[in-house]
Order: C-alpha cells, then structure tokens, then sequence
C-alpha cells in the first residue's frame, strides 16, 4: 500500500512539473522572437535573477562604504565585507530551498500561483504556521518601507551634488513624485532591462570613486585613525551588514524564474561580482580623503565636481529609482493581497490601488533625512533579523524531523553534505548576528541616529549641506 501511495504522490508531482514546464515552455514561446516589448519587458531566466540580485545589492550603499571604512579602518572594512558576503549568500540560499519546499508541497496539492506572486511570509506561514507568518510580515514589510524611504533620501542627496539651487528637501519631494511611477511595473518578470542597465551604472560609480580618488591622491595631513569608537566601529560593521542583505525581495526574484530551482548558487555568483565594484572603491576613498569621511557619509560630498562625477550622479540616479521599485514591489503585493487585487488583470487599476503605499515613503523620507545612520540602524534593527536569524533558524525548524530531512525538496549542498554541518552553521549565524549584529550594532547606529536628530532636527531642510556663502555688504 505504501509503494502504491509513494507511486501515485510520484505520478502526481510528475504531471504538475510537466504542466509547469509547458506553461514555462508557452511563456518562452510568446515571449520569444523579434518582439522587441517581450524582450525588454519578460524576464525569467537565470540571467535575469543574477542582474536582479547584483543590481539590488549596491546602490546607495556604495557611496556610504568609505564612510563605514572611516569608522573600521582598513582591515576590518575588506573582513567584514567579505564576511557579510559570504553569510549573506548562504541565507539566500537558504530562502531558496524553502521556497522550493513550500513551492512543491503546495503543488503536491494542486495550489496553482499562475496568477499570485509567492512571497516569503507564505513561505513561513506555509512551512511552520501563522507566528512565522506574522513575523516575516512585520519584518519584511518594515524593512522594505524603510529601504524605500533610504533611496529617495538617498536621490535627493545626490541631486544636489549637480545642482543646489534647490535644497535636499524640495529634491525628496521632486524625486517622490517621480518614483511613485514605479506602480505601474506589475512584477519582477518586468524588470529585465532596468536590471541589466542598473548594474552598469553601478559598475560605471564603483570604478569612477575608484580612479576618482587615486587620481586627486591623498588630502593634505590625511589621517587614518580608525578603529576610534565602539559606537563608531559598530556602526561601521551594521551598515555593513545592511550591504549584503538585499534578500527582502529574493522569493519574488525567484517566483519570476521559469526555472527557480536554478537560483541556489545565484546570489554567491552576484556577491562575487559585487565585491569587484564595493573592496576597490572604498578602500580608493577612504585611503585618499581618511577621517574627513566621518563627517561625509556620501562619498560624493568629498570628490571635485567634474562631468565624470556628473555622470556618476545621473546614473546612481536612475539606478536609485529602479532600486525604489525593486524595495517597493514586494510592498504593493503585500498590499494588493490585503484589499483584494492581486489578481486584477488591468496594469492601471493595479497602479491606482498601489498609490497609497508610496505617500508613507514619501512622508518619512522628509521627516529623516540623513541616509547613513539609517543605514546602520536599518542594518541592526530589521535587516539582521530579516535576512539572517529568521531564514536560519526556520530551515533548521523545517526540517528538525527526520521525515522533513528524508523527504526534503533540496537535499543539502554538494560542498556540505550534511544536515548536522548545515545546523552548525546556521547556529553560528544566529549567534553571531544576534549578539553583534543586533546587539552591538543596534546600541551602536540607535545612538548614532539620536544624534543626528539632536544635531539636525526633524525635517531638516538640508542635512549635511554647504553653509551659504556670507553677503559682502
């Protein structure tokens, strides 16, 4: 009877993979040929999923590395880079194969998602119930708000570096009414080509810090005295932190693949990348301009304005308005669920019902506008549980039973083969994160923060701008 039972769930799960496959096959097909709006517009491959996640990985961050380098120093900034890195792909991976678990229990049922986007707290409520659920809501949703928030500061900041007619303040506005557009981006399927040109334009900004700051060499009594502070150097580690762990969209990124079950190495492809752009610009900036980065968390402030910098602007720009849809997608599905139009067909009834998650982020943004320290705290207060202690402890949860381990949809990974070398390991990760990433971290980026409200104010009109130059009467 066992055998017979085991035969049909086999015969069951073989017909859905191969209904999967040919709707993937159809999709290939419409979207295939010289149709230039299907080339630019359906993406689902495993190139798509890389440059999604390179591309989501570093925008703003990659200006405020060399102010975290002014808080580590040298060494530390390279070891906690890489180290981030490293443990950052390793709970993606993670947050694949539960999605893969979720993804083929639920098809063992005959749940169809052709019309609903699988999202991380259905992954959680669906593996180990409504608490999970609950959590992953609270987190995810906090931290992408927040993400939202840090990149229209962050475009506002930039602007004007090119023109400062106008102040930070009136740029956030500006700039908020222009990434509202993004609610007419239905899905992830929809970003191939802002992905592809958003990761060359934060090549283009990595390399132009890079050869920008060898080439204007090193101010005059330039200091490198980090390591100073514990706050500091917390601070410095938690944004950090906050770099490797663009994971909030990583299921949406997956359910866009035709083929999802090739992720799993994708991200650590994508970090590697990243590391060639983020390890050689921040050690550029922090060796040529040292301690005046403490008082800069935007790498531009400090570099001489020329049409490269211009360029590098304009282009972090654009990257940053597609970096905002990617942060708030996920927000506008979580949305769309809650009032019912998820599965609404029409692209402008779905923009019209997605305003309302936008106003918030633009409110915020006007409220905090310095985008250093609320990387960090972001970093230690959101992204340590939403991207490394929830995704560890739940796969561990998951398959705590010999039967889950037996029957597991990914078995562990060729280079660890072991359930007990995985539990090790994401043991580690919670610890570690918990007690230095939330712990320290938080202590340290909260207390920096405060600091920047005490100094600056609430809805400061331009935070960290020039003084005006005095009138000769």
């Amino acid at each position: 009877m066992l055998g017979n039972k085991q035969a049909e769930e086999a015969i069951v799960a073989n017909e859905t993979e191969n209904e999967g496959n040919r709707e993937e096959s159809k999709e290939i097909e419409d979207t295939s040929g010289l149709n230039l709006k299907s080339f630019l517009w359906h993406g689902g491959s495993a190139w798509d999923a890389w440059f999604s996640c390179a591309s989501n990985q570093v925008a703003q961050v990659l200006l405020t590395l060399p102010y975290s380098f002014s808080q580590l120093g040298f060494l530390s900034g390279i070891l906690f880079q890489i180290f981030y890195g490293l443990v950052g792909s390793w709970t993606a991976y993670l947050i694949s194969v539960l999605y893969l678990e979720y993804r083929s229990r639920k098809e063992k049922e005959n749940v169809n998602f052709k019309n609903h986007v699988i999202q991380w707290f259905e992954v959680l409520d669906g593996l180990l119930g409504p608490y999970w659920k609950a959590a992953g809501l609270a987190f995810n949703c906090t931290f992408l708000l927040f993400g939202s928030v840090i990149q229209l500061i962050a475009c506002a900041s930039n602007i004007y570096y090119i023109n400062d007619h106008l102040d930070k303040r009136t740029w956030t506005y500006i700039f908020g009414a222009c990434c509202a557009t993004t609610v007419f981006i239905p899905s992830f399927h929809n970003y191939r080509i802002w992905s592809f040109l958003g990761l060359g334009m934060t090549t283009y900004t990595a390399w132009y810090l890079t050869i920008a700051a060898l080439a204007h060499g090193q101010v005059d009594h330039v200091k490198h005295s980090a390591p100073q502070k514990l706050e500091l150097y917390f601070t410095g580690a938690t944004n950090i932190l906050y770099t490797f762990g663009g994971h909030a969209v990583t299921v949406e990124i997956m359910h866009a693949m035709w083929k999802p079950q090739k992720f799993k190495y994708i991200y650590l492809i994508a970090t590697l990348y990243v590391f060639t752009l983020t390890l050689p610009s921040a050690s550029a900036v922090y060796w040529a301009f040292g301690d005046q980065l403490l008082d800069h968390s935007n790498a531009f402030s400090l570099l001489p304005k020329t049409r490269w910098r211009d360029t590098a602007v304009i282009l972090m720009l654009i990257h940053q308005f597609i970096t905002f849809g990617f942060a708030c997608t996920p927000l506008y599905f979580v949305w769309e669920k809650v009032i019912g139009m998820h599965d609404t067909k029409s692209i402008f009834l779905r923009a019209l019902a997605r305003l309302p998650v936008v106003i918030p982020i633009w409110f915020l943004a006007i409220v905090f506008p310095f985008f250093g320290p609320i990387n960090s705290a972001v970093g230690a207060l959101l992204v340590s549980f939403t991207v490394y202690i929830i995704p560890s402890v739940a796969h561990m949860l998951t398959y705590r039973k010999a039967s889950a381990r037996q029957n597991a949809a990914e078995k562990p990974p060729k280079f660890l083969p072991s359930w007990t070398g995985m539990y090790v390991i994401n043991i580690f990760i919670v610890g570690w994160v918990l007690v230095l990433g939330f712990g320290f971290g938080g202590w340290a980026s909260m207390t920096n923060f405060v600091k920047q409200v005490d100094s600056f104010g609430l809805f400061a009109k331009c935070y960290q701008c020039k003084p005006p130059a005095p009138h000769h009467h």
